[in-house]
């Protein structure tokens, strides 16, 4: 005969506590959108690093954590807090029926209080080890994106207007993170973001649009020319935009040429696929587009960030000692 281990009965509780414990956090870690909160990390990285460029050895690392742990923190809470009033539309979309609080999976209590803890623990972390400024931009961040923009959703296609306003936001709170003060090269970054929003977004509202329709969302016109008006401008103007915008983004920044020309021809693969997806309006040609805006944005910041890193070290290097 088998004898039992004598731990087996002890075993037991921890392999269902775990089991228990894992998917809630798994679920909690979902509302907080992930997938978005990386490209504010990276956005506000970018925005901190080029309002306070300094050398490496002189780089306030400590203060770029606090901005960044801030940020996500308020960013997190307003992910989980937009979940928790659109969970009822959430579930009728293929799209987002599996998000836990749409898919049954956390309590709609729960889910309100982890938000409003989230943003309110984030609001005060930025102010107390930031500075007063940043918090202020992340709470009107928080509060336009939750009052403005998710109830417009449903009223009119200009939602994403509106959207855009919160969704630049990152750059200038990295900017003011690091500066404690908005110049004009923070808005050029606030501009570069919020017209890069409009054809990232239409890809998706292009791509779910059967989607959004039958969850009463009216991010597009209905169904006919004004719909492909409607994604034809807010496709090719911003992209428009971008390119136009290219040279002021390399302003104070060196070297100024490199740093433009590399910008501009981001910017103008970026128009290309834009102008592609006008002409063939397919999903797939929807999903190339929606690509292409995740590898621009990330190459448009990492590309300047890289610059003036390259030509602090290059002042540093011929500075006589």
């Amino acid at each position: 005969m088998v004898t039992q281990p004598i731990v087996a009965p002890l075993d037991v509780p921890a392999v269902h506590h775990n089991r228990v414990i894992e998917p809630a956090l798994s679920a909690y870690w979902a509302l907080t959108k992930p997938e978005v909160n990386f490209l504010i990390v990276i956005t506000t990285f970018a925005g901190f690093y080029l309002g306070r460029a300094a050398p490496w050895r002189d780089f306030p690392f400590l203060l770029m954590i606090h901005t960044l742990v801030g940020t996500l923190l308020v960013a997190s809470g307003t992910g989980t807090l937009n979940q928790y009033i659109e969970r009822r539309f959430d579930a009728q979309m293929r799209r987002t029926a599996r998000r836990p609080l749409a898919a049954g999976r956390l309590k709609p209590s729960a889910v309100l209080w982890f938000g409003t803890a989230l943003s309110l623990i984030g609001s005060v972390y930025l102010a107390v080890a930031v500075n007063l400024l940043a918090s202020l931009l992340a709470v009107l961040t928080l509060l336009s994106y939750l009052f403005f923009y998710t109830p417009l959703k449903r009223k009119t296609p200009l939602c994403t207007l509106v959207g855009a306003f919160p969704g630049a936001m990152p750059p200038l709170i990295g900017w003011a993170g690091a500066s404690g003060k908005l110049s004009f090269e923070a808005w050029v970054l606030y501009a570069l973001l919020f017209l890069w929003q409009f054809p990232h977004f239409m890809a998706i509202a292009w791509m779910y649009r059967d989607d959004y329709d039958r969850a009463g969302y009216l991010v597009l016109p209905p169904e006919g020319p004004a719909r492909d008006r409607f994604v034809n401008f807010r496709t090719l103007w911003p992209l428009s935009g971008l390119v136009a915008l290219s040279p002021l983004s390399a302003l104070g920044r060196q070297p100024f040429l490199l740093c433009g020309i590399g910008v501009f021809l981001l910017n103008l693969g970026f128009f290309c696929c834009g102008a592609q997806f006008v002409v063939r309006r397919t999903n797939s040609a929807a999903r190339q587009l929606l690509t292409a805006s995740i590898i621009n944005l990330l190459s448009l910041f990492i590309w300047m960030v890289f610059l003036t890193a390259g030509g602090l070290a290059g002042t540093v290097a011929t500075k006589p000692w």
